[in-house]
């Protein structure tokens, strides 16, 4: 199949007068012919070629086509198009979702007079941007010449006439330069708009409000607009030029003192986005006006095009939409998280032992939540409703141990994965690679303790809570069927992998969850409501109000994370229940509580049953599964909302497996320090 195919069939049913639909359909069966099949950009900036050549070859077909695109012009209004093409409509999440869904998944049509639409159905593909790019000077002139606004005074009704700023006579504006400032006019009142919103005018800085930088940035353009009219042009529109420019530069400095707002008091969703919104309109209008007034137009146009074809792809992108709305909280959440996982890390064996201490008094508080779980389960109720209960356990027993100061080691790894992350962007000085080898060595040697010590007091709590209860009610926590149930279900020839594994994803969301809740937190100033509100005082006492303003401030993070964790650990299992999934959690402490209440009924002779030490194999793989997955989640988010990239990755891993070779004990084993003395580190739960 030749270039030429189709090209005579084309010319032949173009017709200028017909009606809106035809039209549009015509041009979209033109730039799928200059398309071709998307193989070869060089083939396809070979067709266009073609085309022009044989509209200059044919006069009549030349003057049908420039006529039909006078009457486009006409027809639709392409300002909106430059302005607003690739701009979500609304901040609400689920709004923009389901905008998105329905651009993606319902046709357009070609009966419409919005450009942006029409545009999305002609450059609706992304090969688009490729060829619009590779355009050449001569070719970009060519088409220029034949889409130049060639219509009469009476006819073109977008000419302007008006006399020169400086007195001279008058410039005559083309059809498409005046549509290029009619868009930068539409931008301009966007970004003032958003200057003057309360929600950003109560965020900027003091400096940032008295510099009136958004009140003069329309009295700017209106001298750029008329020194674009004025002839000859010179030093004053060069003038009016970097005037306006640095107005609309004021401007972003004045919106970008929000942030700094954003990261002492909370992050909203609606003002990033418009803070988004506002940068994203900034570099429209500089894209608009190398179009306008820069040497190479043509160039500018060519690229302003290309880029709103990739605009238009992003635009039915649900992941696209995900990613940014998630990506400033996510910054916060890891922000936050690294603070508080540094409390987690241990490089001293007086914070080792401190660790081991927490993480014992942690699983004391586990083998009383294991014996709840089996009266649970023992009531015989609902699916929901027992998933309920066993999900407000977990929720009280992690928020005792947090409230006690003692640790849950399977809610570490979420935590201090920020914290290892943000040392990654120190990587390049002197050293600290070394230094960052230290710190993973902390790390595993931190959740090996907690893990330890978790164990070492679940086990022995749960067989003297069982002992406890034969003696004064004559039989254990549970029957023998039931400890052969629990063998069968944690044994490791099972599903437990995937249900570890699992868990380990809900460990990395109940961080999540208890970073927005922080944010939601401090965003709407509830501590400061708690200390000063008049009703709450007068309820409280002033002194009472003060100690939970405090409490809840330094707590909110971790009591969302304790009781998210708790409810999705009971009711995820009952919901996938509803869906036929059989989808389980497995906690590697708790699980190792139910082990053990197994072996206390079933007496000596577990240690002879296979499946007991499949189950035992299997509490090694969930550990390692609940903690790894864990943190390897909160790792990669990390990464990406600290920017960390182009991270040397072999360079560590050789690192890592030199200490490893050489000194194994200090992933298991703090060395000693000279003069240390005995600290015990907060925990944080």
């Amino acid at each position: 199949m030749t270039a030429h195919d189709g090209l005579p069939e084309l010319l032949e049913d173009l017709d200028p007068q017909a009606d809106l639909v035809q039209r549009h359909l015509w041009l979209i069966r033109l730039l799928a012919w200059v398309r071709g099949d998307r193989s070869s950009v060089a083939a396809c900036l070979a067709r266009l070629t073609l085309l022009l050549d044989v509209l200059q070859q044919r006069a009549p077909a030349r003057q049908q086509v420039q006529l039909w695109w006078r009457i486009l012009l006409d027809t639709v209004d392409a300002t909106s198009l430059l302005a607003d093409y690739g701009f979500a409509a609304r901040s609400a999440f689920v709004s923009e979702l389901s905008e998105r869904i329905r651009l993606k998944l319902l046709p357009g049509t070609p009966e419409t007079a919005d450009a942006s639409a029409l545009f999305a159905l002609v450059l609706g593909n992304a090969f688009d941007a490729q060829w619009l790019v590779a355009l050449d000077e001569s070719l970009l002139l060519r088409l220029a010449d034949l889409l130049q606004d060639t219509s009469q005074p009476g006819i073109n009704h977008a000419r302007h006439h008006t006399d020169g700023a400086d007195g001279t006579a008058p410039r005559a504006l083309t059809r498409w330069q005046t549509t290029l400032i009619e868009a930068i006019t539409f931008c301009t009142s966007q970004v003032r708009a958003s200057g003057f919103s309360p929600e950003l005018r109560l965020r900027m800085s003091v400096p940032a409000r008295q510099s009136r930088a958004f009140h003069a940035l329309a009295t700017s353009f209106d001298a750029l607009h008329q020194a674009c009219l004025g002839w000859p042009q010179g030093d004053t529109r060069r003038a009016a030029l970097q005037h306006y420019l640095d107005q609309l530069e004021a401007c972003r400095h004045a919106a970008a003192s929000v942030y700094t707002h954003l990261d002492e008091h909370g992050i909203s969703v609606n003002l990033v986005f418009q803070l988004r919104q506002m940068r994203a309109r900034v570099l429209r209008i500089h894209a608009l006006l190398d179009c306008l007034l820069s040497e190479q137009p043509h160039r500018h146009t060519a690229r302003l095009l290309a880029d709103l074809v990739t605009l238009g792809q992003q635009r039915l992108s649900v992941r696209a939409l995900i990613a940014a709305n998630s990506s400033m909280l996510a910054a916060k959440v890891a922000e936050r998280s690294a603070e508080t996982g540094e409390h987690y890390i241990t490089r001293t064996r007086a914070e080792y032992h401190a660790m081991l201490r927490h993480a014992a008094g942690g699983g004391a508080i586990m083998s009383i939540t294991t014996l709840m779980k089996f009266i649970v389960l023992s009531m015989g109720l609902s699916a929901f409703w027992a998933g309920f209960f066993a999900g407000m356990n977990y929720a009280l027993s992690f928020v005792l141990v947090q409230l006690l100061h003692w640790t849950v080691a399977t809610k570490q790894p979420a935590m201090t994965a920020p914290a290892m992350a943000a040392k990654l962007k120190e990587l390049g000085h002197p050293g600290a690679v070394e230094g960052f080898v230290d710190e993973v060595a902390h790390l595993v040697r931190s959740q090996v303790a907690a893990i330890a010590g978790n164990l070492a007091l679940v086990i022995p709590g749960v067989l003297a809570i069982s002992t406890a209860l034969w003696l004064t009610l004559g039989q254990p926590m549970i029957d023998p069927a039931t400890a052969d149930h629990v063998l069968h279900d944690l044994t490791l020839l099972g599903p437990t992998a995937l249900f570890a594994a699992f868990t380990g994803v809900l460990l990395f969301a109940s961080s999540i969850i208890a970073g927005w809740v922080e944010n939601w937190f401090v965003l709407h100033r509830l501590d400061s409501a708690l200390r000063y509100n008049p009703a709450i005082t007068a309820a409280l006492g002033l002194a009472r109000a003060q100690r939970w303003a405090s409490f809840m401030r330094n707590n909110i993070s971790g009591l969302a994370a304790n009781v998210s964790l708790g409810l999705m650990l009971g009711l995820v299992p009952a919901f996938a229940a509803f869906f036929g999934l059989g989808l389980e959690v497995r906690h590697v402490t708790l699980s190792t509580g139910q082990l053990a209440a197994a072996a206390a009924s079933l007496g000596l002779e577990i240690v002879h049953l296979s499946a007991f030490w499949w189950c035992m194999a299997a509490l090694a793989v969930t550990g390692l599964l609940n903690v790894g997955v864990s943190f390897y989640l909160a790792f990669r988010l990390a990464l990406r909302a600290h920017n960390v990239s182009g991270v040397d990755r072999a360079r560590i891993s050789q690192a890592i497996g030199k200490r490893l070779r050489t000194r194994l004990r200090s992933f298991f084993w703090p060395a000693p320090a000279p003069g240390e003395v005995m600290i015990d580190k907060p925990d944080h739960g």
